[in-house]
């Protein structure tokens, strides 16, 4: 055997081991010199099927691989690649779509500007592609459920945080959020203030109206409380049946009385329809309290409020109280 078939046997080995096949197409005629028999034999074709021009590769390559592969191609005969690299699916006998790569060069560009020898290596890219595939299948199943995942905790928080009658946070929430806003008040040294509301006589609505219509004239004056304070600001809650109260960083005594009397004086102006030909007029009665001295917690802000709100009901309802002279 002498050296240049060694060499070739060699060479041979060393792409079947590593799973290449040489190839070399002539740009000018547009025919395959030679290469792509194993790739051929893989995908089920005889040797008489075997490719011999480069359009008989594109007749067997998926239509949505071709325009990336013919730009590649153009891009290295344009210079604009050192080396040309392409990914695509040819159909195997069976009808079976498989991943394969190609890797080349133009061989006799230097001194002849119409290089036309395309010489490369094509290797079986489908076990990668579809793992790939697989992975991103995967992915997106895990961002779904991510997405999922975020919005039932959404739901969660919000179940745990609002009142399911009328939307505005519940006691629970409001109570934390007026203890953080506390404790931020007196570290800067800032004003808070609290608005306790109470609906008046909302036994009565209850007893002569049921408590379908006693439901309506509580999101009404929830819906007029939202509506009134400052959004993701004020902690706006209902912390028992016909009770209410707001929480209001930032805020002085007198701002908080001129809050609460326009809130009094807008349930007052707008009746409650509670049926189709039924309305009922509705009054509220608010204690308001800011921070002082003698207030160690924000239980202590509620206990002033609380003690303001009994000093407007028993100055008639439908009033506003602050802070005992």
């Amino acid at each position: 055997m002498d050296e240049e078939a060694l060499y070739r046997r060699r060479l041979d080995l060393a792409l079947e081991c590593s799973g290449l096949d040489l190839w070399e197409n002539d740009l000018l005629t547009g025919e395959v010199i030679f290469g792509l028999d194993r790739i051929f034999s893989d995908l089920g074709y005889d040797s008489e099927e075997s490719a011999a021009y480069i359009d008989d590769i594109f007749g067997l390559m998926h239509p949505e691989d071709k325009p990336a592969v013919e730009q590649a191609i153009t891009d290295h005969l344009e210079a604009k690649t050192e080396r040309y690299y392409s990914e695509f699916r040819i159909r195997a006998k069976t009808g079976v779509w498989v991943w394969y790569a190609n890797y080349g060069k133009i061989l006799d560009r230097e001194g002849d500007e119409s290089g036309h020898r395309f010489c490369g290596v094509s290797f079986n890219l489908d076990i990668k592609k579809r793992k790939q595939q697989e992975l991103q299948a995967l992915n997106a199943k895990l961002r779904g459920q991510n997405a999922l995942l975020e919005r039932m905790n959404a739901e969660l928080h919000t179940l745990a945080t609002s009142d399911s009658l009328t939307g505005i946070h519940n006691r629970r929430h409001l109570l934390k959020a007026g203890e953080d806003e506390f404790l931020r008040a007196r570290r800067l040294k800032h004003e808070l203030a609290l608005l306790l509301i109470d609906i008046d006589w909302f036994k009565r609505v209850n007893d002569t109206l049921g408590h379908v219509a006693g439901d309506q004239v509580i999101c009404a004056v929830a819906a007029c409380c939202a509506r009134s304070t400052r959004a993701h600001i004020d902690t706006v809650g209902r912390i028992g049946g016909e009770e209410f109260a707001i929480v209001l960083p930032e805020v002085g005594l007198d701002e908080a009385l001129d809050l609460a009397d326009r809130l009094r004086r807008e349930v007052a102006q707008k009746p409650v329809a509670v049926s189709a030909n039924h309305t009922v007029d509705v009054t509220i009665s608010t204690g308001v309290a800011t921070l002082s001295p003698t207030c160690q917690s924000f239980h202590d802000l509620m206990v002033l409020s609380d003690r303001a709100l009994y000093r407007a009901k028993d100055a008639g309802r439908n009033t506003v109280r602050g802070p005992a002279a």
